[in-house]
């Protein structure tokens, strides 16, 4: 037996119908579509509408096109993770709900909460648990309905968020040169004033007071956290680059979270990587939290080749951050015209 890696082997995406634009914004709080696009580089966002339905609805039609896509055996799947700061309930898992409703019978299903780091910090587990030896197959879902905790009176913030998910099958295979490289992870603590939830939580459960105050929504001091987004996510791209021996030439692929225009062409500056190879879709989806990342990958995927360098690095409430080293294991352009 040769040493056993992580690889990803498919992407698949979902996305609500509903279009929110800019235009329908500005008729909601003082703002305006040249205001949105100046500041954050968003022109759209989709939104889940449909009553009844919350973030596992997003997430297993993620799971279900990507389990069309790869055509593995659902009996075959060992383990599902599911990534979101915004659970359908506190409790069951959003996942175990993903796992039922997609009919997987020998597998495990649990969430991970890590704001906008989510996903990365769930690939990562994910690829140590393959690493193992004692799993083969893990699917791993980035989902948020984020307008379900957004204040449209707020314009600072509303202009932000969409609503989405996205997901990717992460296999075992002994193949050299391909799989999951390195990451470097951290957490600093001093982030809970600048972003957070405030009510619904053991600290501050519902009550008349929190819902007449308007505190179970999103908070967010923008400029603090634009300032920390880029020196953390810059920083951490140029560790992983210093820890594998790159160049910023040698990178292919850098795919950031998709927070803001602004923050992303600043990290990429500081950090040295041509613009060109950043991937970008944030003016079509907004900011969907933990599911920014992954739905890169499927907007791009045909443009990922087997081999191909990525580094992909987010940054999110806590403040938690990081960024991961792959090199992708298959032809892109192939797999993205099943979707």
């Amino acid at each position: 037996m040769g040493k056993v890696n992580a690889i990803i082997t498919g992407v698949g995406g979902y996305v609500p119908d509903y279009v929110l634009n800019n235009e329908e914004l500005s008729r909601m709080v003082d703002t305006s579509d040249e205001w949105i696009q100046t500041r954050v580089g968003i022109k759209e966002r989709r939104i889940l509408t449909e009553e009844g339905l919350g973030t596992s609805y997003m997430a297993r039609k993620a799971a279900k096109q990507l389990l069309q896509k790869t055509g593995v055996d659902p009996d075959t799947i060992d383990a599902l993770i599911v990534t979101t700061t915004t659970p359908d309930y506190k409790f069951p898992s959003t996942a175990s709900i993903v796992l039922g409703k997609l009919g997987l019978k020998n597998a495990f299903a649990f969430d991970l909460s890590a704001a906008c780091c989510g996903f990365l910090y769930t690939m990562d587990m994910a690829a140590s648990m393959i690493q193992s030896g004692r799993y083969k197959k893990i699917i791993v879902i980035g989902a948020d309905k984020m307008s379900s905790v957004v204040d449209y009176t707020d314009r600072q913030t509303c202009v932000l968020f969409g609503d989405g998910a996205g997901a990717v099958l992460m296999e075992a295979t002994e193949e050299e040169g391909v799989g999951v490289q390195s990451s470097f992870f951290r957490t600093d603590g001093k982030g809970l004033p600048f972003l957070h939830l405030k009510a619904g939580g053991s600290v501050c459960p519902p009550s008349h007071f929190t819902v007449d105050h308007r505190l179970h929504y999103l908070y967010q001091e923008g400029r603090t956290v634009f300032r920390y987004a880029v020196t953390n996510m810059s920083d951490d791209v140029m560790e992983v680059m210093r820890q594998n021996n790159l160049t910023p030439g040698d990178v292919d692929w850098v795919i950031p979270h998709q927070a803001n225009l602004r923050i992303e062409e600043a990290v990429a500056k500081r950090a040295e990587i041509d613009p060109s190879k950043v991937l970008i879709n944030i003016e079509r989806y907004g900011n969907t939290s933990s599911a920014t990342i992954p739905l890169a990958m499927w907007d791009f995927e045909d443009r990922f080749k087997k081999g191909d360098k990525l580094i992909l690095t987010a940054f999110g409430a806590g403040f938690v951050h990081g960024a991961a080293y792959f090199k992708w294991a298959y032809d892109g352009a192939a797999a993205a015209g099943k979707k």
